[in-house]
């Protein structure tokens, strides 16, 4: 069975079309007015064998801000939407990931319990014309709109293009992980019979 997802946003702020395939092939076509999010979902979808689909309008002329936040949005709910009742799934993912002289730990559970965590420090303020912030609120709607616990750890790092990258990155191997069908595993894996 097919575990895919799309959705539509339209705000007065964004205007956002997301489809995911979490079996893919690591493909992905993006059109987002935020060329470092544009890079960073392209990685995201390369490293986690997802096959992801963006196009994304937005306020930019005020800020990357809406855009990056309700993509962050689009992509939990077409998550959560695409892992359907869960059953057979790892549900835990862990991934260390270096990029140079960073290096960044994402450890996630598909648990339907939404929780996030960073603990991460971003030499400078800025990636290009990027916020360094926004990589918080990204994290975190992703985390409330999936209903997952995300926990993020950057034990060490000076560039911060290097550290987003890498926590990128990490993002998508945990993910990959936790979304992997074990055959193993009968029904859904908790004890609670249901996530």
């Amino acid at each position: 069975m097919a575990r895919t997802a799309s959705v539509e946003r339209n705000t007065n702020e964004t205007q956002i079309s997301l489809a995911l395939d979490i079996d893919g092939e690591g493909q992905s076509k993006l059109e987002t007015p935020v060329p470092f999010m544009t890079h960073m979902l392209d990685l995201f979808a390369k490293h986690g064998q997802f096959n992801l689909t963006v196009d994304a309008k937005g306020d930019t002329e005020v800020d990357d801000h809406h855009t990056t936040e309700d993509i962050g949005i689009c992509l939990g709910q077409v998550l959560k939407e695409a892992l359907g009742d869960k059953k057979g799934i790892k549900r835990y993912g862990n991934a260390f990931v270096p990029m140079d002289e960073a290096l960044a730990q994402v450890v996630v559970d598909l648990s339907n319990r939404p929780h996030l965590e960073i603990r991460a420090d971003f030499p400078s303020q800025k990636v290009g014309t990027f916020d360094t912030e926004l990589v918080h609120e990204f994290l975190w709607k992703l985390a409330l709109e999936a209903r997952m616990n995300l926990h993020v750890i950057v034990h060490y790092g000076q560039n911060t293009h290097h550290i987003i990258e890498a926590i990128f990155k990490a993002l998508a191997r945990a993910l990959d992980e936790a979304t992997t069908i074990d055959p193993r595993i009968k029904g859904v894996p908790s004890t609670k019979g249901m996530l």
